[in-house]
């Protein structure tokens, strides 16, 4: 049988960093372990370890794997961080916690529509394109407002904050889009607030300690969890 002791190893040291972190800039800041680079057995190691908030870029995959902690005793809190097809919603909207990437009016109106029927509200977050990036998803900054409004039109959504991925670069060179961000963040929360207490998602495994750095109150990280000689 597999030793899984890497995986309580890197999640302990994730979490004494991020509980530093915390303690330096005087906000929570939430872990959400990424999955897509783990077996179902590295998953449920991870779970046994203590991780709660569970992400995946698969609708498909989060449901299946939603349902195989929930088969084995967890109760995870499930966020969708991916593209989100407006036709996939359906295999998400009774488990999901949080859909971290809302960008368009369409989406807005199918997630309204199956929270309805299962009878739910859904958090969710509006996925900001802060590189400006034409292959990627998300809403412009400056369109960023007008969208917030007409998405708090739908009684079923909660809009919690702002999401961004940023593009692929070095951690340091995502500083700028991480603080673009987080300056929209502020702005929108100060005319028209957040629900909930707000909050702002950025950072991966290569870029959570400058996301947090600039503001983050939620990091993605996935790969740094399932390294089985983590050297950090």
């Amino acid at each position: 049988m597999e030793n899984y002791g890497y995986i309580q190893k890197n999640l302990a040291s994730l979490r004494r960093e991020i509980a530093e972190a915390e303690q330096k800039y005087s906000r929570k800041i939430t872990l959400v372990a990424v999955t897509k680079s783990g077996t179902d057995e590295e998953l449920l190691a991870l779970a046994a370890a203590g991780a709660t908030d569970i992400g995946e870029n698969r609708p498909t995959e989060l449901r299946r794997r939603g349902d195989l902690l929930c088969g084995a005793g967890f109760t995870p809190e499930l966020h969708e961080i991916g593209n989100l097809q407006r036709n996939k919603v359906k295999y998400i909207i009774e488990r999901v916690s949080l859909i971290h990437s809302l960008d368009s009016v369409a989406l807005a109106e199918e997630i309204e529509r199956q929270a309805e029927k299962h009878g739910r509200t859904v958090p969710v977050l509006i996925e900001v394109n802060s590189g400006r990036e034409a292959n990627k998803g998300g809403v412009m900054p400056e369109d960023c407002e007008a969208f917030l409004l007409k998405a708090r039109e739908y009684p079923h959504l909660q809009v919690c904050g702002l999401m961004t991925m940023g593009p692929v670069c070095e951690s340091e060179e995502a500083r700028k889009y991480f603080r673009l961000t987080k300056e929209l963040y502020d702005d929108l929360g100060a005319r028209h607030g957040w629900s909930g207490d707000g909050i702002l998602s950025m950072g991966m495994s290569d870029s959570y300690r400058v996301a947090i750095e600039e503001g983050s109150t939620l990091v993605r990280v996935g790969r740094r969890l399932f390294l089985k000689e983590n050297k950090e």
